[in-house]
C-alpha cells in the first residue's frame, strides 16, 4: 500500500473533489436561491420558466450535463473559463466547466430543498410583512428567506452530500480526482484491490460523515418550535 500511495497522489485527488464540492455548493446555492424566489414570485411567466428549468435539468443525467459543458461550451462554442496561459490551462478550464455543470445541476435540488423549507414558514409572516408596506423582494429577503433557511438545513445537507459524491462524474470532463485515480489503481494494481477499496471507502467516509453530522446538529439547533 505504501508503494501505491507513493505512486498515486490520492490525497491530492480527494482535495480536487473537495474543491469541486465547495465551489459548486456556492454556485448552486446562488442559482438555487434565485430559482426558488422565481418559483414563488407573483409573475406567472417567471414561475413557469423556473419550474420548467428545474423539471428539465433535474431529470437530465449529470454525466450529460458535464459533457455538454466540456464538449459543447468549450469544444463547439470555444467558451473558456480559465486564462489561456501555462501548461495546465486546459485542465483548469475543464475544472471550471465541471464546476459550472455541477452548480447548474445541483441548483435544481437546492431550489426544491429551499421550497420545502418555505413550507415551514407560516403564511402570516409574509402577510404581516406586506401589511407594513414591504414589497415582494424585501419580504423574501428580510422575513421569509431567513426562516426558510432554518427549515431547509436537513434537505440542504442531503443535497451537499449528494454533490460531494457527484463530483466523481468530473472524470467525464477529464478532471483528475478520486474516482479517476481509483480506476487507474484498479487497472494497474489489481492485486491490491481490497486495500484500494478500503482506502477510498475511508476517504469518502471522512468527507461525507462530517457533513451529515454537522447538518443534523444544525437542523436540531435551528428548528423552530411550532
Amino acid at each position: 500500500m505504501g508503494d501505491l500511495l507513493a505512486q498515486y497522489d490520492v490525497l491530492g485527488a480527494f482535495v480536487v473533489n473537495l474543491e469541486l464540492t465547495v465551489l459548486a455548493a456556492i454556485g448552486s446555492a446562488l442559482i438555487g436561491t434565485v430559482l426558488m424566489v422565481m418559483r414563488v414570485c407573483p409573475m406567472a411567466s417567471l414561475r413557469a420558466a423556473a419550474a420548467a428549468f428545474v423539471n428539465v435539468v433535474m431529470n437530465i443525467p449529470l454525466t450529460l450535463i458535464i459533457l455538454a459543458c466540456s464538449l459543447g461550451l468549450y469544444g463547439q462554442l470555444g467558451i473558456v473559463l480559465s486564462g489561456r496561459g501555462g501548461d495546465q490551462w486546459l485542465a483548469r478550464n475543464s475544472f471550471w466547466l465541471t464546476v459550472l455543470g455541477l452548480s447548474v445541476y445541483t441548483a435544481t435540488f437546492v431550489c426544491e430543498a429551499l421550497r420545502s423549507g418555505l413550507n415551514t414558514v407560516p403564511p402570516g409572516q409574509a402577510e404581516a410583512a406586506r401589511a407594513i408596506g414591504l414589497g415582494f423582494v424585501s419580504t423574501m429577503r428580510l422575513v421569509v428567506l431567513p426562516q426558510t433557511l432554518r427549515g431547509s438545513v436537513a434537505p440542504l445537507g442531503n443535497t451537499l452530500i449528494a454533490l460531494a459524491k457527484n463530483t466523481t462524474v468530473a472524470s467525464a470532463a477529464g478532471v483528475a480526482q478520486a474516482a479517476s485515480i481509483m480506476s487507474d489503481m484498479f487497472e494497474f494494481s489489481p492485486q491490491h484491490v481490497v486495500s484500494i477499496f478500503l482506502l477510498f471507502a475511508v476517504g469518502w467516509t471522512l468527507i461525507v460523515l462530517p457533513i451529515g453530522l454537522v447538518t443534523t446538529s444544525l437542523s436540531r439547533k435551528l428548528a423552530v418550535a411550532r
